[in-house]
Formats: C-alpha cells, structure tokens, sequence
C-alpha cells in the first residue's frame, strides 16, 4: 500500500484529477485543522511511511493557506486513503499480414483498410492502477466541503523515490483547492 501515492504523480494530466467543493459550505469559517483518527489507508498498529508522508504533505499545503494546525476542535478534520487494483485491458487491433507477404506491411493490404484480408487480434495487457483520495470534512457537521481524486497506472519508476512523489502529488491536489482560511470567497486554481 506505500505504492499508492506515486500514482499521484501520474495524474498530472488535468483529466486524472478531479477537485471538487461543497458550494453551500462556510470555507471563511474555516481556520483550523487536523486530522481524523486513524486518517489513512492504516492497517495495522502503525504507522505507514505513506502515511507519515501524506500528513507531512498536507501539513504543508494547509499552513501555506493560513490553516492552524489544532487538537483543540478544529473547524476542518483531514482524510485521505489509497486503492490499488489490477486491470486487464482487451482491444481489437487489426491483424498482421502473413510472414514474408510482400516483406512488409504494405499500406494497401494493412494500413488503408485496417489489415484488409487479415481480420482482427486480441491484444491483452495487465496494469495496476491506483486511486488515491484527500478529503475535508467539516468537523462540527461532519460533512464533506472537499475532495480531490486521483486516478493513474502505477509504474516501476514512479515507487523509486515515494516521499517526494507524495509530496509532488498532493502539491497537484492542493493546487486545486480554491481556498485560503478564514475566507469565503473562492481563487482560481489550476485546471
């Protein structure tokens, strides 16, 4: 499960990260944070390194907003958690002309008419994708105000250095985090 948030720095395209606010909250209301009990994907009695990672990240993001970290009732309680599942993926692809069939894949027989004469094959391949979630809730209404969702395929390369990929990914979702505490009124963010 540390594997999760890496796929964070794969949602870079805007179409793998989603943000969205609860337009009827009172974000100026909002001022102080802090975590839920037991905040994260945790599954056993401590505390994963993708756990103190995502806190570390977030702690960050929030104080860059004004936010006041605090035990004493915060107004914004923080979650976040983390999926991976395998995926297979099936397509059509048009099929290869015989071996030595004029010694190469000629445009007329293959490429013009999508492989004319020769059918189609099954492709397969297998992938893990990951999803991973921060979420505010309202902590005297226990109720959502905001969420960013990240969806991507989790690569070799991208488990190699996990806590700067943390913090690279939830700097991404807070990037789309339109507010600064204590206000209301909404900033632009990045798309």
């Amino acid at each position: 499960l540390l594997t999760v948030i890496v796929l964070a720095n794969g949602c870079s395209s805007a179409s793998n990260l989603r943000s969205d606010y609860d337009p009827d909250a009172d974000f100026g209301a909002y001022q102080t944070y802090n975590f839920m009990e037991n905040a994260g994907p945790n599954t056993n009695n401590y505390e994963s390194f993708f756990s103190q990672y995502m806190k570390a990240a977030i702690d960050i993001e929030m104080q860059n907003r004004g936010y006041v970290k605090t035990d004493d009732n915060p107004d914004l309680l923080v979650n976040f958690n983390g999926i991976l599942q395998e995926k297979t993926k099936i397509r059509e692809v048009p099929a290869s002309p015989p071996i030595g069939y004029y010694g190469y894949r000629s445009s007329y027989y293959y490429g013009a008419w999508g492989g004319y004469g020769y059918g189609t094959e099954t492709e397969v391949s297998q992938y893990t994708e990951g999803t991973f979630n921060i979420d505010l809730v309202d902590a005297r209404q226990k109720k959502l105000v905001w969420e960013a969702v990240g969806v991507g395929r989790i690569t070799e390369k991208l488990l190699e250095n996990l806590e700067e990929r943390v913090n690279i990914g939830v700097g991404k979702a807070f990037a789309k985090y339109p507010f600064v505490a204590g206000s209301g009124v909404p900033q632009a963010t990045e798309k």
